[in-house]
């Protein structure tokens, strides 16, 4: 299995590992808006997530269900061992590709 992956997928590996423990969707989303500085549709995260852990990037529990959320649990998110790999081997290519950028482009 390939563990090269989009920039959205790097950008979702990296807010969960950012989140920590607390990686659940709406905080993940808020990572991933937050660096993007711009909006994330939740379709788009947890499909995302949902390939991911299809993937063994990140793997998901059930956690507590908050009265806000009508009962239903949250699904919280780890960063698996291959995709602290994943993570590792992109960013660093993409850090890479970034210093051969003219600085005038990443301005």
């Amino acid at each position: 299995m390939s563990d090269q992956v989009g920039v959205f997928e790097l950008l979702v590996m990296m807010a969960v590992s950012s989140c920590a423990r607390d990686a659940h969707g709406v905080s993940v989303r808020q990572a991933v808006e937050a660096s993007r500085g711009r909006d994330v549709s939740s379709g788009a995260l947890h499909t995302t997530l949902e390939r991911l852990e299809r993937r063994g990037f990140v793997a998901s529990r059930s956690g507590d269900a908050p009265p806000a959320r009508g009962g239903r649990p949250r699904r919280y998110y780890t960063l698996t061992r291959a995709g602290q790999v994943a993570v590792r081997r992109n960013y660093g290519a993409v850090r890479q590709l970034a210093s051969q950028v003219s600085p005038k482009l990443i301005r």
